[in-house]
């Protein structure tokens, strides 16, 4: 049963040589070095002696012969890469598309016809004839305190703040627009308008 076992491991030379068979059949002078080495250590107990060591230490190995501007060159050749990608393509434009033909400039229409205006605005005005509008007439202001508004009752005097004969506000949708004087016509009030106001804008 013992004699089984043996058959089915393998010797140490023997995974070397299935290794150096798979790796392209190519070792380098480290790798020879190392496999005498390793020869040497399983022969030895798996002991290497210090001459050993210092002579594998003093080997040069595969990493240290890639030059060492590598990275350097790669770098370069990134940027090189990205300037190249990023950097716009001029010569190879076309200079004008055949289908869309030559330009020509653009010509602004003259704003000093003032029959046109006059016709625009009477045309905004016929659209606003039918809106509704809240129109107001205050004859005066003043301020009372909670006390003095519990005191009203049927016949109560209230103090404005405008006189006799001072002109009322016509206010529409609460801005005041014109001034204008009260007036008794057929038992009615009226409000004959003195000034129109200029908007604040």
């Amino acid at each position: 049963m013992a004699d089984e076992q043996d058959d089915d491991l393998l010797d140490p030379s023997d995974i070397e040589a299935l290794l150096g068979a798979a790796g392209g059949g190519q070792s380098s002078p480290a790798d020879a070095g190392d496999d005498q080495s390793a020869a040497g250590a399983d022969d030895a107990s798996d002991l290497l002696s210090s001459g050993d060591i210092e002579a594998l230490l003093n080997q040069p190995s595969s990493a240290s012969a890639a030059p060492p501007s590598a990275p350097d060159e790669l770098l370069e050749q990134a940027e090189s890469n990205l300037a190249a990608a990023v950097a716009p393509d001029l010569d190879s434009a076309p200079a004008s598309s055949p289908g869309l033909g030559q330009p020509t400039p653009f010509g602004f229409s003259s704003f000093d016809n003032s029959d046109n205006a006059v016709a625009t605005a009477a045309n905004d005005l016929d659209a606003l004839k039918d809106v509704e509008l809240d129109l107001r007439i205050e004859l005066g202001r003043t301020e009372l305190l909670i006390e003095e508004v519990l005191r009203l009752k049927q016949g109560a005097v209230v103090p404005l703040d405008k006189l006799a004969g001072d002109p009322v506000d016509i206010l529409v949708n609460g801005r005041i627009v014109a001034r204008g004087e009260v007036l008794v016509l057929n038992d009615n009030f009226c409000v004959r308008v003195a000034e129109i106001l200029s908007p604040d804008i």
